[in-house]
């Protein structure tokens, strides 16, 4: 099964919503790891270490592309 990164949800927003609204009133350690369980309740249900090791880069990716364009965007000001 390959990785997925488009939305599978008929409406994305909602999904969205759902988390923000799981991590209201709780303090950032609490966050942290309401957010590990949900990536690891998450990872058991794919149930396939090939698509979570794809994911696992993606999202790596994805953290050094949002550092390198704040970067630049802190020399250009």
């Amino acid at each position: 099964m390959p990785l997925s990164t488009s939305s599978n949800f008929a409406r994305p927003d909602d999904a969205f919503r759902a988390i923000v609204e799981a991590h209201r009133g709780l303090s950032d350690e609490q966050s942290a790891d309401f957010d590990a369980a949900l990536v690891l309740i998450l990872a058991n249900h794919i149930g396939d270490i090939e698509v979570l090791k794809e994911a696992i880069l993606l999202a790596k990716r994805r953290m050094i592309d949002g550092q390198q364009q704040q970067q630049q965007q802190q020399q250009q000001q």
